[in-house]
């Protein structure tokens, strides 16, 4: 652990070249970006009295200066994973050191626990050192079971001055102008100005104009244009820089920084899935970072464009990227390494284990895409994918391409999703208003200019197709995309973000769910299917990179991802059945068509309806339900093992409707089936001859027969009194195994008493109610002792 300037990332390679256990093998030092990586080269290169490419080397992925007498090789993070899964063992290295660690990018964890895997499975003799400037480095020592080592390093004394809180982030430009310009009028020596992102400099250097001299340093330059901000200046000037300036990068002269206090990280977007650069306030380690590039070369001063208060509320150190970033191309990486090293993730040693949802999200898009197995194994495809060092979108859609001019289109495409999109739209002007979200405009700028392009961006994205062609193996092809195959290969590569119009111009379904728009002015609101690759999450979700695609022909690659399958329904109106042939893909319906039903089908849709509301869907007619409380109280008195026909135990399995199904395609026809006749088909003769025999549906008595209710919990026998006269005692079920009461009722057929023993009613509480019947109904017969009584006789039909 070493503070800034202390000469950690150019003396310790430079010092460990003759060391005896290192045995003329290489050293590989790791830095976060690319214009650190040849900013360290070149500085180690000068103090051996030589240019890069000699002792001292470096690979980036858009270029690179090393030879076979290359012994200290510089590389960015990405790059040293891509090597380690092509040569697992790192033949020739015999250390690596990792610079920056503090910064913990995705890389940065997925490279160091690769390398301590290696140490720790096949060579305890590599040497591994993590290098940082702030003290969150005494974290590694545990990861790395390795002692800490702390340098005092030489720093100048900094003046650090705070000013009033900026309302709000789009006021920054203007605060950063102002205080340049006070600091430039007051102070001497060169000024490092930090700033979230390109549009801020923009801004910044618009509102400066000539009064100083301005030099930008940011990522979407050129080589030459970063080199010159860089390198030492004959004359005083003011250096508008992003984050790439904050570690392992000297900018000769400065003297001042002016720190805005932001910076753009990539953040995952629970509600797209999708990870995009938010801005955000920088932590306090980060702070002391920037500060530390204002005493390098002398004493200096560094100003913060916010109050102290706001200082100590700062957080401490920023997120690791692991915890906040799409996991993706982790997951493939990881998923890699687990095939050439037999290590799993949850076994690699990696300081945070990445959020599970998250992991768990980037494996099924990876299914999606090919590149691994329902067991998480990488595929072929994902071994080639892995290979092109891309995210795994644009691999897919790399290795989607089979012919020459789909590989040039491929590359083309790649190179304008990796980069900035060219035609974007210009701080306070309309440029790039116009151009709309197709991204077929975007290919013909690899052919020719356009005025209303960025420069910057345009060669950065020509450089970037070439790098992707020479990947696969068409170093010399012409730049000549054609449009025609856009759609088709981003659908290879986004096949979640497929777009289906949705009714309302402009508005489309994902195939991954949700949805997403574009402008009603855009020439892409009239497609019916778009392959859309990139998005922009205000309010909505917007559409700002598509394709259309062709949805009666669609390429071999999306329909190997649909299914197509035969989907019933029952009409609301009519109960009628109607089958729909859909090919889907996610959540679209491709192709919609109606199609025959199958009696299969016919009868499969009926019992899920039926299932679903049995109260409803049969005729369930009182015989019936006296059917089925009848065969209750038989399992509770004397036969445990009849079927249970309550309409619970009916509902959770319907075999015994299935067979009456036969020839039915409509809920009516259900409805008329003989549910009576079916219930009692459940049991045989016996069962059912015991049943009415033992409990019969009728109570046949002296002069009449009377329905036996069973569906309570007692079974009752309602009538007349008189049709009670000339019955002794209280009629038996089941030779006496289920209870049987008789309701007595007025000759106006009101219940006037119920009674389980009749012979003790008739002793006891009958002379009330016969005293009570005889005043209301003087005219029909309330005899003493109707146990001897004749029933009166029923009167003839007319």
């Amino acid at each position: 652990m070493a503070p800034p300037g202390a000469g950690k990332t150019t003396l310790t390679p430079l010092a460990l070249l003759d060391v005896p256990w290192l045995a003329g093998q290489k050293i590989i030092l790791v830095e976060p970006r690319r214009v650190a990586v040849r900013g360290a080269a070149s500085r180690m290169a000068s103090t051996l009295g030589e240019r890069p490419g000699e002792t001292v080397g470096f690979r980036t992925r858009t270029d690179s200066a090393v030879s076979s007498r290359t012994r200290i090789e510089v590389v960015t993070e990405g790059l040293l994973v891509r090597r380690l899964l092509a040569d697992p063992t790192l033949d020739g290295v015999g250390a690596v050191l990792f610079d920056e660690v503090h910064e913990r990018s995705l890389d940065l964890d997925a490279a160091l626990a690769f390398c301590l895997d290696l140490q720790r499975e096949l060579r305890p003799d590599l040497r591994i050192l993590a290098m940082s400037a702030t003290p969150d480095g005494r974290a590694f020592t545990t990861l790395m079971n390795a002692p800490l080592i702390e340098s005092e390093g030489r720093q100048y004394p900094i003046d650090v001055r705070h000013t009033r809180d900026i309302p709000h982030p789009r006021d920054l430009p203007e605060a950063c102008a102002r205080a340049i310009r006070q600091a430039w009028s007051e102070e001497d020596g060169d000024i490092l100005a930090f700033l979230p992102g390109v549009g801020e400099i923009r801004r910044t250097q618009a509102l400066l104009g000539e009064s100083v001299p301005v030099f930008p340093l940011h990522g979407e330059q050129t080589m030459e244009d970063q080199d010159r901000a860089i390198a030492p200046s004959v004359v005083r000037r003011v250096v508008l820089a992003t984050s790439i300036a904050e570690t392992s990068v000297t900018v000769s002269g400065v003297r001042i920084v002016v720190d805005g206090g932001l910076r753009r990280a990539p953040r995952l977007d629970p509600n797209t899935g999708l990870s995009r650069l938010e801005t955000l306030k920088i932590s306090r380690a980060t702070a002391t970072q920037r500060a530390g590039r204002a005493g390098r070369q002398s004493p200096g001063i560094a100003i913060r464009l916010w109050s102290e208060a706001t200082q100590r509320a700062l957080r401490p150190q920023d997120a690791p990227e692991i915890l906040v970033a799409d996991l993706t191309d982790f997951a493939l990486v990881t998923a890699a390494w687990q095939d050439v090293m037999g290590t799993s993730l949850d076994d690699l040693p990696l300081l945070d284990a990445p959020p599970a949802g998250v992991l768990k999200g980037g494996r099924e898009l990876l299914r999606d895409l090919g590149a691994i197995d329902a067991a998480g194994h990488i595929t072929p495809l994902g071994k080639r994918m892995a290979g092109l060092g891309t995210h795994p979108r644009l691999a897919a859609m790399l290795c989607a391409a089979k012919t020459i001019p789909e590989r040039v289109t491929a590359a083309c495409l790649a190179a304008l999703l990796e980069e900035r999109d060219p035609l974007r739209p210009r701080p306070n002007t309309s440029a790039g208003a116009s151009a709309g979200a197709d991204i077929r405009t975007r290919l013909a700028l690899f052919e020719r200019d356009d005025p209303r392009a960025d420069r910057a961006s345009l060669f950065h994205m020509r450089q970037s197709a070439k790098r992707f062609l020479r990947r696969m193996g068409g170093k010399d092809l012409p730049l000549s995309p054609m449009p025609a195959h856009a759609g088709p290969l981003l659908a290879a590569g986004f096949p979640d973000r497929v777009a289906q119009a949705a009714g309302e111009l402009g508005r489309f379904r994902l195939a991954g769910g949700g949805s997403a728009r574009v402008s009603a002015n855009d020439g892409l609101a009239r497609e019916k299917l778009l392959a859309a690759a990139a998005f922009h999450t205000r309010t909505s979700t917007e559409i700002t990179l598509a394709a259309p695609l062709d949805a009666e022909n669609l390429p071999q690659m999306l329909l190997d991802r649909t299914t197509e399958q035969v989907e019933t329904s029952l009409d609301g109106a009519s109960g009628r059945i109607i089958a729909r042939r859909r090919l889907r893909l996610g959540a679209l319906i491709l192709r919609d068509r109606n199609t025959e039903v199958t009696p299969e089908e016919a009868q499969a849709l009926l019992l899920q309806q039926i299932q679903s509301d049995l109260p409803r869907a049969l005729d369930w007619s009182d015989a019936t339900r006296q059917f089925q409380a009848r065969v209750a109280h038989a399992r509770t008195a004397y036969a445990p093992h009849l079927p249970d026909l309550s309409l619970e135990a009916l509902a959770q399995n319907l075999e015994w409707l299935e067979p009456y199904l036969a020839g039915c395609d409509r809920l009516t026809q259900v409805k008329a089936l003989d549910l009576l006749s079916i219930l009692r088909a459940q049991l045989d003769y016996a069962d059912l001859s015991a049943l009415d025999r033992k409990l019969p549906p009728r109570l046949t008595l002296k002069a009449s027969t009377h329905e036996i209710d069973y569906t309570g919990a007692i079974p009752t026998v309602s009538a007349r009194a008189q049709a009670f006269y000339g019955t002794a005692s209280t009629p038996v079920l089941a030779d006496g195994q289920v209870a049987l009461q008789c309701a007595l009722l007025s000759p106006a057929g009101r219940p006037q008493a119920i009674t389980a023993d009749l012979a003790g009613f008739w002793k006891g509480s009958w002379l009330d109610m016969r005293k009570d019947m005889r005043g209301r109904y003087p005219r029909h017969d309330w005899p003493e002792d109707p146990a001897t009584a004749e029933p009166p006789k029923p009167r003839p039909k007319r």
